[in-house]
């Protein structure tokens, strides 16, 4: 004779809120040093290899600027850092929390699927802020010099 199996017991909202809240402190411990540690004072972070080795801004340079004058709230100067690295910010935070809303809730986990096409579309997003970033036209993308 077949018995159903009995269901199994829901996990409390704190338990399911474990790996959100462990991803939040695994972003917000380093984005606490930047915030703390001053990017755009000189000797506290190294130079960007590419910018040393070529004279170009990388799609990454001024992130570090970027997330600085985005924790002090200051969304120009973050903008003119890295524009990229801002909406980047932006599209996490919106995911993160609907994570920890669906986790909160009992709700399946959002998913996110990168596929080959999403792959080249984003070589191609980031060759592309590359090349007009450092051109003249472009220049508004560039991080002030320090």
């Amino acid at each position: 004779m077949n018995v159903p199996a009995a269901p199994a017991p829901q996990a409390s909202p704190l338990r399911r809120l474990g790996r959100p809240l462990a991803a939040l402190v695994t972003v917000g411990l380093p984005t606490a040093y930047v915030a703390a540690v001053d990017p755009n004072a000189p000797g506290h972070y190294p130079v960007c290899p590419v910018l040393r080795a070529t004279g170009w801004w990388c799609p990454g340079c001024g992130g570090l600027r970027c997330v600085h004058a985005l924790t002090r709230g200051d969304l120009n100067a973050a903008g003119h850092d890295n524009l990229l690295v801002m909406v980047l910010a932006v599209v996490l935070a919106v995911f993160w929390l609907r994570w920890a809303w669906a986790a909160l809730t009992g709700a399946p986990a959002p998913r996110f699927s990168f596929g080959a096409r999403q792959a080249v579309l984003l070589v191609l997003l980031l060759a592309v802020f590359t090349v007009v970033r450092n051109l003249p036209i472009g220049a508004g993308l560039a991080p002030l010099p320090l």
